[in-house]
């Protein structure tokens, strides 16, 4: 295990004042340079000095960053706007309430006041091998610690999982899919809009990240079309304890009915894999159902399926299961993971 240490290793520290300038510094020492935007996940890796950029991007004085807007056709939020303004901004609870609901469920007030949009999509895993300096797969190395006879995987994958077993752990990510979110980056190349299930990856595509961005691009915002909004939202996260904890796992969807039936539906989740996912098979399955027990038990068994459990968190397939359940019949339950 690493040892840590209070002291960072040294390192050129730039403040840019424009997106502009921000992309000129990262484009300029490529692989050298570390984003830092709330700094919640940064200082973890910078602190116990398993990472060691030669020079850290602070984004926090460029205010084109910041803050939520309307657009013709929804609205706009910048990357490094807090947390806490996602999750209070009326326009994202009146129509967009999905999103509120699982921007304040992050951690705690005080993470979620200094803690970003931006940074909450695009934070690393949490596995403690990995975190902790051991040679894995995602760091350069020939083994899954977690993956093995003596591994402990309680919090780790149960689908997808190539050598890698470590998983997603953001809370917004989820919504966002659901709400079929559009995430703009900046490249060399110039603006790219990607949808945000296209966002992610796994480690079919690069072990070494949980998503899309490669050295000197940036995320800058996130834009939530008006399709989805006032429908009707499911969001539910468990988690060991009520605040700091990152999910175990949790599930976001938005739905129209008529009749009380399903007209449209978008379903994801995220603690089962190394990325967020998009259930389209439940989508499918459950589109022109009515919204009941009977369908959600259906919906929820199907998900499921390719489920494949590792030592430790077998739990984690009913508890996949009864929170698909539940967000397509729309009741919680006190017996999660029975």
């Amino acid at each position: 295990m690493a040892v840590i240490r209070d002291v960072m290793a040294a390192f050129e520290l730039y403040q840019p004042s424009s997106v502009a300038d921000a992309q000129k510094l990262l484009e300029q020492h490529g692989s050298d340079a570390w984003v830092l935007a709330g700094g919640l996940d940064s200082f973890d890796w910078l602190k116990d000095r398993i990472k060691k950029p030669k020079v850290v991007v602070d984004l926090s004085g460029i205010e084109e960053l910041r803050g939520v807007r309307t657009t013709t056709d929804g609205i706009e939020i910048g990357a490094m706007t807090t947390l806490t303004e996602v999750a209070n901004h009326p326009i994202i609870k009146q129509k967009y309430d999905l999103l509120a609901q699982a921007a304040e469920l992050v951690a705690s007030p005080q993470i979620r006041n200094q803690g970003t949009i931006g940074g909450n999509v695009s934070q690393d895993t949490r596995c403690w091998y990995y975190r902790g300096g051991w040679p894995c797969y995602r760091a350069g190395g020939n083994i899954c610690y977690a993956d093995t006879p003596e591994g402990r995987n309680r919090e780790h994958a149960i689908l997808h999982a190539e050598r890698c077993v470590a998983v997603n752990p953001s809370d917004t990510a989820p919504a966002l899919i659901a709400l079929d979110a559009k995430f703009v980056l900046r490249t060399r190349k110039g603006e790219r809009v990607v949808d945000a299930e296209d966002y992610f990856i796994g480690p079919d595509i690069d072990i070494t990240r949980l998503h899309i961005l490669q050295p000197g691009d940036l995320l800058t915002a996130i834009r939530i079309p008006s399709t989805w909004a006032g429908a009707q939202f499911y969001f539910e996260k468990i988690r060991d304890r009520n605040v700091w904890d990152f999910p175990l796992m949790n599930v976001a969807s938005a739905m129209v009915t008529s009749d009380d039936r399903i007209e449209r539906i978008r379903i994801a989740v995220n603690g089962a894999a190394a990325r967020p996912l998009r259930l389209k098979a439940v989508e499918d399955a459950v589109r022109g159902r009515p919204r009941n027990a009977a369908t959600g038990e259906m919906a929820g068994k199907l998900a499921v399926q390719g489920a494949v459990p590792l030592q430790f968190n077998a739990y984690k397939i009913p508890l996949m299961r009864n929170l698909v359940k539940r967000a397509i019949s729309g009741v919680q339950e006190a017996t999660w993971a029975s």
